[in-house]
């Protein structure tokens, strides 16, 4: 038998331990009273760490067959690797599908398109064109560089639709936390001019073009982040700090614009919406939403749990697809996308 592989010092167990996680954060948290830099990084590096893992999980689950995809696409000219998507599809032909548009998550500080590519490729392999979007994070931009990004990287599928295999009037827009959140605004700005003007950014898409979102464990309401107890409450106070640029970015502009729960309107389109029993952003974050949607009319498919739903469902569970539930909410927004496709 040879020798036994050591794992590496912040997956001792398979997982991420905590005194990892202690030693990275106490590193970022040094100088994090001048600036969101040091912890921001710190919290990237974790995140990152974290997104391997899942990603390794998903990977089993992707179809050996049947799925073309091309990568790095760049949806601006002479852009960096930050302003690329990756397109996958059935095999076959070149033709117009609805299309679901993946934006991923971090916390605005961290993330990218690889870390979405396996689950956005499950569900090109039911008869859909889908996509995974990068941006560029925080702090290396600050609101609203990264909407606009996302944005432009719609109008670029639209104009591109063809060659893409893109239906341009069946738009799913998707996203887990972060990028739900982002989902969500995009999606506030097609279907609520004033919004959008207040914004200022004129939406790529319009209200016809876009069918549905999907919405995994997002944030709808940051206004309840100065509050927010713990280190989760630390680490989104020091993420949007990053983002803003500003310690005090409740009290902005952009601030208020985030809170998309504040601007939704009965022309929302269709969504789907979940949060796991053991994610603190569920109750606060997630089931408001649903609640607020369902009050204006807006077709909703909430998926949540019982506080005693074991294993616990902790925060982007949905990618965890070795757990029944993440695959249970898998076909749940297969079956949802089937409502609203054309």
């Amino acid at each position: 038998m040879g020798e036994k592989t050591r794992k590496p010092w912040y997956r001792r167990g398979g997982v991420i331990t905590g005194a990892s996680i202690v030693v990275v954060l106490g590193l970022g948290t040094l100088f994090s009273f001048v600036s969101p830099w040091p912890s921001s990084l710190a919290i990237r590096t974790m995140f990152e760490l974290n997104a391997r893992q899942t990603v390794v999980v998903m990977q089993k689950y992707v179809p050996d067959s049947g799925v073309k995809e091309r990568a790095n696409i760049a949806y601006t000219p002479g852009g960096s690797s930050d302003t690329t998507f990756d397109l996958f599809a059935p095999t076959g032909p070149v033709t117009p599908r609805t299309t679901v548009v993946w934006i991923h998550g971090g916390a605005w500080i961290s993330g990218d398109k690889r870390n979405v590519d396996p689950y956005v490729k499950i569900i090109a392999s039911h008869g859909y064109t889908t996509v995974a979007l990068n941006y560029t994070v925080a702090p290396e931009a600050q609101y609203p560089v990264a909407l606009k990004q996302l944005n432009t990287a719609l109008g670029y599928l639209v104009t591109h639709a063809s060659e893409l295999g893109i239906d341009p009037d069946s738009i799913v827009l998707a996203g887990d936390s972060a990028g739900a959140q982002y989902a969500a605004q995009l999606a506030a700005m097609a279907t609520n001019a004033s919004y959008a003007h207040e914004v200022g950014i004129r939406p790529a898409l319009n209200a016809d073009q876009l069918k549905a979102t999907v919405l995994n464990c997002g944030i709808y309401n940051v206004a309840q982040i100065p509050s927010a107890p713990g280190i989760g409450g630390w680490g989104f106070r020091t993420a949007l700090w990053a983002y803003f640029g500003t310690k005090d970015w409740s009290n902005t502009a952009g601030g208020k614009e985030m809170s998309t729960i504040d601007h939704v309107t009965k022309d929302f389109p269709a969504t789907w919406i979940s949060g796991g029993n053991d994610d603190p952003l569920t109750a606060g974050q997630s089931k408001p939403m649903a609640a607020k949607l369902n009050d204006l009319g807006v077709p909703v498919t909430p998926v949540f749990y019982p506080k005693d739903e074991t294993p616990p469902l902790h925060h982007e569970y949905q990618f965890h697809l070795n757990d029944a539930a993440a695959r249970s909410a898998l076909n749940s927004t297969i079956a949802f996308l089937g409502t609203v496709s054309k």
